[in-house]
């Protein structure tokens, strides 16, 4: 069951990945951090943000957006601005990537990346797509 979360652990994040979350990812985040979510019919696990609040938060969180992420890089095709949100189990993963124009925040659109593929999909807002 997933936890709120103190925005110091989502600046804190932030300023590891050098780039703004969207407020809506945010907003998720500070009321529920992960848990699982449906999207196109298929159960998806959100990675949660890193909270050192207590040992139970920490053991909650420990894979975390910049702990799969950093995984993440490590497939061929994984698009370089990208961070990976969530997880289907299977290998594919919900992903958010860095605004083009600035690269100081991440777009709201998420996107579906397969891992067998490496093709990206676009699923719609942040909000809309997963609220």
């Amino acid at each position: 069951m997933p936890f709120p979360l103190d925005p110091q652990w989502l600046d804190a994040a932030e300023g590891e990945l050098g780039s703004r979350l969207p407020a809506s990812y945010r907003s998720r985040l500070s009321r529920d951090n992960g848990g699982e979510i449906e999207l196109n019919d298929e159960p998806w696990i959100l990675h949660p943000v890193l909270d050192k609040t207590d040992r139970q938060r920490l053991a909650r969180s420990c894979h975390h957006i910049l702990v799969e992420t950093s995984s993440a890089r490590e497939w061929d095709g994984f698009p370089e601005n990208a961070i990976a949100i969530a997880s289907n189990g299977s290998g594919d993963l919900l992903l958010l990537m860095r605004d083009e124009d600035s690269g100081a925040s991440f777009d709201s659109m998420v996107w579906l990346w397969n891992h067998e593929t490496r093709q990206l999909e676009a699923l719609g807002d942040f909000a809309d797509a997963v609220g």
